[in-house]
C-alpha cells in the first residue's frame, strides 16, 4: 500500500522541520501522477503539513515547471487568499519559476504588490516578492518605478535580511534607469 502525502508530511517530532519532504519530491518525480495527491496536501487541516507539501511542490516546480504551469489557475483561484506565509512565499517562488501567459501574469503581479504594500508582511514572504517582482521588471513585465517605490517601502521592513534585499533591489534597478 502506498503511503499518502498527509501522512508521510505528518512529522511526529519537531513541528518546524521539512520531515520526509525529499520522499515526497523523489515520489512524484518518479511517478508524475501523484502531483495532484501533493497539491491536495497543501489544503491539509494541519498548517505543518501544508507548509510541507508547498515546500514539495515548488521543489518539484524546480525541476519540472512544465508541471507546475498546470496548477497556476488553480494555485490563484484556490490558494492565491492563503494567509499563510510558507503558503505566500512558495507562490512567490513558483511565479519566478514557470512560464506564465499574460492573464496569469498580471494577476500574479497583483498578489505580488499587494503583499509588499505594507510592511508587517512575513520576512521570507517579502523577500520572495520582491525577488519574483524584480525578475518581473528585469525582463519587462513589471514598471521598474513601480517597484523601486515597493522596495523603498520595504526598506523599513522591521527584518534586517529584507532590508538588505530591498537595499540591494533598489540600488540595482536604480542604476537600471541611469543607463
Amino acid at each position: 500500500m502506498i503511503e499518502t502525502f498527509d501522512a508521510m508530511l505528518a512529522e511526529e517530532g519537531r513541528k518546524n522541520s521539512l520531515g520526509r519532504v525529499n520522499e515526497v519530491i523523489d515520489d512524484v518525480l518518479a511517478d508524475p501522477s501523484r502531483l495532484e495527491e501533493l497539491y491536495m496536501t497543501m489544503f491539509n487541516n494541519d498548517a505543518w503539513v501544508r507548509m510541507r507539501a508547498a515546500d514539495a511542490f515548488e521543489k518539484v516546480c524546480r525541476v519540472n515547471p512544465e508541471w507546475v504551469k498546470t496548477y497556476v489557475d488553480r494555485i490563484q483561484s484556490e490558494l492565491s487568499s492563503s494567509t499563510q506565509a510558507s503558503i505566500q512565499w512558495h507562490i512567490a517562488q513558483i511565479y519566478a519559476q514557470v512560464d506564465l501567459n499574460a492573464r496569469q501574469k498580471k494577476l500574479a503581479i497583483l498578489w505580488l504588490t499587494d503583499l509588499l504594500h505594507s510592511t508587517d508582511v512575513d520576512w521570507i514572504v517579502a523577500s520572495n516578492a520582491m525577488e519574483t517582482l524584480a525578475a518581473f521588471t528585469r525582463n519587462g513585465e513589471f514598471p521598474i518605478g513601480e517597484m523601486l517605490a515597493l522596495a523603498k517601502m520595504q526598506q523599513n521592513h522591521k527584518s534586517n535580511a529584507v532590508v538588505k534585499r530591498a537595499n540591494k533591489l533598489y540600488a540595482e534597478l536604480t542604476s537600471l534607469t541611469e543607463t
